[in-house]
Formats: C-alpha cells, structure tokens, sequence
C-alpha cells in the first residue's frame, strides 16, 4: 500500500478530533465513509486514528505506539493549531470543492463556515452527538456551544476544549451567562434565573438540575480556565 499522502493525513486528523476514543474502530461509519472517500481500509483509518490518539498528550498514552514519521510531523504541525487544522482539512471534505476566487468577503464567509463546521463536528463527535445537560441525542437540536464566545478569545474559538454539547434552551442560557458549570463540571443556576417568575418548566429544565454533572466528553475535556472565566460572569 502507498504511503499515506498529506491530504489524507489531514482528512484523518480531522475525523480524529471528532471521534471518541470509543468510537474508533473500523465499523464506525464516519471511519467508513473516510476509508471510501480516500481508497484506504476501515481499519487502516481506525488505526491511523489510534497513533494519533498516542500522539495526543491528553489521551494519556492510549491508542498504538506505531505512529510514522508523517504521523508525527502531521501532529506537530497542527498540535493546538485547530484554526490551521481546519483551513487545511475542511476543503478536503468535498471533493467538488472550488476555492472561492470572488471578493475577499465571499473568501472570508466560506472560511468562517468551514471553521463554525469543524467546532461543531469536533464539539459534537467529543460528546457522541447529546446534549451534556440531558443526554439529548437528536443531533438537529443541538448546539456547539462556546464556553469563551468567540468575539472574545481568538484563541480559543475552534479550540474544541472550548465547547460544550448542549440542547438549544441550554445553549441560549449558558450563552446568556444564566447557568454555567462548577470546577467538577456541575450546572449551577445563576441567581437571575432563580429569581425568575417560576412554573413548572423552570423549575423541571433549571432549578431541579442544578448540581447535576455534566455528561463529560471521552475526548476535549471542557478547559477548566474557560469554564471559570464563563462562570465569573454568571448574572446574579
């Protein structure tokens, strides 16, 4: 078999980020699907995936040690880099892709997408597609959710550590700083909220979860410092 080209390398990465650890063997469809698109095996994809897995310093050394020289260059290219990551690896994603050659906005809109698409995909994969609040699993509603919004990190904004999975009322809430999660990730309820008119709904969707712990993800833990800047702004 021919060595894996870059193009393929960074096709891989890309699913890599949006793949559980759980989840990466060869009957995956995602994996599948890639291992179509690029004329490789479902299980040379899965494995490409684990030597990224041992690569990456968060997985604690799980995945094959047998990661190539390519492997690894790859990795230390785009390590941390997912704004690069993604300006590299989104395009590549469809293959009938033509590189806008109009005015620098329509460039810069198809950028902004490519990058808004690799967050979710990379957010959601971590969390097997349900909502970190209520275990929701009907990925049309839900959302990727920045922890530092996006207008105010540059660094962090496809950063998957960044994001939470949360149903759309959850979403609007923590995006509103009227819940946020504690140091050992359990929602806590803003006083605003508390303090609203209650019914039933409130009560049921906020106040009877509070300290209930979000369902972690298997990879992209949410970034504690993040957290606790969210959670510093939680409207009392």
């Amino acid at each position: 078999m021919a060595r894996w080209t870059r193009d393929q390398l960074l096709l891989a990465l890309n699913l890599y980020h949006q793949t559980p650890f759980g989840k990466q063997h060869s009957t995956h469809p995602p994996i599948v699907e890639l291992a179509e698109k690029i004329d490789r095996t479902p299980s040379a994809v899965a494995m490409k995936l684990s030597n990224f897995t041992y690569l990456d310093p968060a997985e604690g050394g799980k995945g094959l040690s047998g990661a190539s020289k390519a492997d690894k260059e790859i990795w230390a290219e785009f390590e941390g880099e997912y704004e690069l990551l993604a300006d590299a690896s989104e395009p590549l994603i469809s293959s009938d892709f033509t590189p806008p050659s109009g005015p620098t906005e329509i460039k810069a809109l198809v950028k902004q997408r490519q990058h808004q698409s690799f967050f979710r995909k990379a957010v959601l994969g971590s969390y097997g597609n349900r909502c970190g609040v209520t275990g929701l699993s009907v990925s049309s509603l839900l959302r990727a959710s920045h922890i530092i919004p996006w207008s105010e990190s540059e660094e962090h904004r496809l950063n998957p550590s960044n994001g939470l999975c949360l149903s759309g009322t959850y979403d609007l809430a923590f995006d509103q700083f009227l819940i946020s999660f504690d140091e050992d990730f359990r929602l806590v309820i803003g006083q605003q909220l508390k303090s609203a008119k209650a019914d039933d709904e409130l009560s049921r969707s906020f106040i009877q979860k509070e300290g209930s712990k979000l369902l972690l993800p298997e990879k992209h833990l949410p970034d504690s410092d993040c957290l606790n800047w969210h959670r510093t702004r939680l409207k009392d």
